[in-house]
């Protein structure tokens, strides 16, 4: 079955579950309005999971979606984690969202959890089928994976239930691993192919160029550093370390002589590579998502990215997203759409 043609912006869903901060339904559902008015005609990338505030993010999401087209937008979630009601005197470890419904999160690899995972997020997001499933956050439990995990995930993949499986996960490493050893059609990687970060340059993404295997970037913004690199900012959700702080702050400057906001500059970079199909960012409210949109469709001159590089901002070796590489790149992919991810 072929890997869906994403667009270039995605919503990631996070946020909508209380993540550090309570949102309301109503901001919840605006927020989705928000990512939708922005992609105009074309589909809208909306990405979630069970773990997300115990599935409280699929839960709204579901609700914003009710009515629509189902043509109109992209839709992934992820297995890994099934969850199951609490039972009495139990409390909910809410890792770090807010308000969460009485539940737990239970590891779950084999076949029939695999299912009944999936079940679950397709009850909670009132539809028949999405279009991509990830394995999330596996690094820890890769005998499992290996064994019934992603043979479950390819298995339903085979049937028709999933258009692409893969990975989604923050140690792009284990990422390289997985795809260099398996059928993956996408992976979503998590804060290592930034301004800041080029561990995926090193392991990722050579062998997703290899095998085909399509790369869909989160965490441009490393959790907030690059989003507005003040002291204190978190880093990979800590405080900053000073030396990534000040470097931050001289990437945001440089930006600046170029009239280039650091948030549109962090969004546009990892673009420079032709296996990234994709970025998710997440918003809170219709405010963020409209201004994710515009930070995105921000003009950047392609002068900036060697002045970074000739300040020691960027490695001299990275590419660089000028704007005739990413319309390369871009229509490439367009030109792929119709294939499969990976080697078959």
């Amino acid at each position: 079955m072929p890997v869906p043609a994403l667009p270039r912006l995605g919503l990631g869903c996070a946020p909508l579950a209380n993540l550090y901060r309570a949102v309301s339904d109503e901001e919840a559902e605006a927020t989705v309005a928000a990512a939708f008015d922005a992609a105009g005609d074309a589909p809208a990338y909306l990405d979630t999971a069970p773990h997300y505030g115990l599935g409280r993010s699929e839960e709204r999401l579901g609700r914003a979606l009710a009515g629509r087209d189902r043509a109109s937008y992209v839709l992934s979630t992820k297995v890994g984690r099934r969850l199951r009601d609490l039972e009495p005197g139990e409390s909910p470890d809410e890792q770090g969202f807010t308000d969460s419904p009485r539940r737990a999160r239970v590891w779950d690899f084999s076949a029939g959890g695999i299912q009944a995972t999936l079940e679950g997020s397709l009850n909670r997001l009132g539809v028949d089928s999405v279009d991509i499933v990830y394995l999330h956050d596996v690094e820890d439990h890769l005998p499992e994976v290996y064994a019934t995990g992603f043979p479950a995930l390819a298995a339903l993949r085979e049937q028709g239930v999933v258009k692409a499986i893969g990975f989604g996960m923050n140690v792009s490493g284990v990422l390289a691993r997985l795809v260099a050893d398996l059928d993956v059609d996408v992976v979503l990687c998590a804060g290592r192919w930034t301004l800041l970060e080029r561990t995926a340059y090193d392991d990722l993404l050579p062998v997703c160029e290899r095998r085909g295997t399509k790369v869909v970037v989160g965490g441009v913004y490393n959790s907030g550093l690059l989003a507005d690199p003040r002291p204190g900012a978190p880093y990979n959700y800590t405080p900053a370390p000073e030396e990534l702080l000040r470097r931050a702050q001289s990437i945001a400057a440089v930006c600046a002589e170029f009239g280039v906001p650091l948030r549109a500059a962090a969004l546009r970079y990892p673009f420079a590579h032709p296996s990234v199909v994709s970025a998710l960012v997440g918003a809170a409210g219709a405010a963020e998502a409209r201004d994710n949109a515009a930070m995105f469709a921000r003009p950047i001159p392609d002068e900036l990215w060697p002045a970074l590089v000739e300040r020691g901002l960027l490695d001299a070796d990275v590419p660089l997203p000028l704007s005739s590489v990413v319309a390369a790149n871009a229509a490439g992919h367009a030109a792929a759409a119709g294939g499969n991810g990976g080697e078959r």
